[in-house]
């Protein structure tokens, strides 16, 4: 829940987040450098918030960055339970519901020398749960990074942005709009009405491995 001016909590969140994608950026050649070519969802961003909470810029923009963080839901009879687990949390004080969240996935995988772009996934397993409000309830902003594992930005920023474009659930309200890049990440923003009829803006940030031999057969 937010107190005050929402605005001025957007303003913080937006500010915020260029600056911390600026870290992320400066992290991510070094974390992918020890993952394998192929590594999962779970092992890049364990090792891109490790490297986060150690960063000395980090320390001093937040309280707390958290991975796997579980926000809390309140039943009808005034308990407490698990809404789930976001991969990435940012906590700007002690206080549980007011952080910046940021869901990852995959793009752009190659197996047995085909490539899926894992578009509908990022978005139908990514974006709507901001839209329910499984994460980030009542708050104005969500974030997306998508881990693009052959380098392709191009392939992958067409492909979830057709994804998103044809998938009325997510209620789009407005965008895919660019957003300036940060490093080698390429940006955009979205802005949705959610099941609540409250209106959510969505961050993208895409990051590119180190650019590879593109697979010839594409999904």
């Amino acid at each position: 829940m937010l107190i005050g001016d929402v605005q001025g909590w957007v303003d913080n969140f937006i500010s915020f987040d260029d600056r911390f994608l600026e870290r992320i950026a400066a992290a991510w050649p070094a974390c992918m450098a020890v993952l394998p070519e192929q590594p999962g969802e779970d092992a890049i961003t364990i090792n891109l918030v490790d490297r986060l909470a150690k960063d000395v810029v980090v320390r001093r923009l937040c309280h707390w960055v958290e991975y796997q963080f579980e926000p809390f839901g309140l039943a009808a009879d005034g308990s407490k339970y698990s809404k789930g687990i976001i991969d990435i949390a940012v906590l700007f004080d002690w206080n549980r519901e007011r952080y910046l969240a940021y869901e990852c996935k995959r793009l752009n995988v190659t197996n047995g020398g085909s490539r899926s772009s894992l578009a509908t996934v990022y978005v139908t397993q990514g974006m709507m749960r901001f839209l329910t409000e499984q994460y980030a309830e009542g708050l104005p902003i969500g974030c997306m990074l998508g881990y693009v594992l052959d380098g392709d930005i191009a392939f992958a920023s067409a492909r979830v942005q057709d994804a998103i474009g044809v998938h009325p659930p997510l209620q789009l309200l407005d965008g895919p709009n660019s957003i300036a890049a940060v490093g080698t990440a390429s940006r955009f923003g979205t802005r949705h009405r959610r099941f609540s009829n409250l209106e959510i803006e969505i961050r993208h940030a895409l990051l590119p491995r180190v650019l590879q031999t593109l697979v010839s057969t594409d999904t």
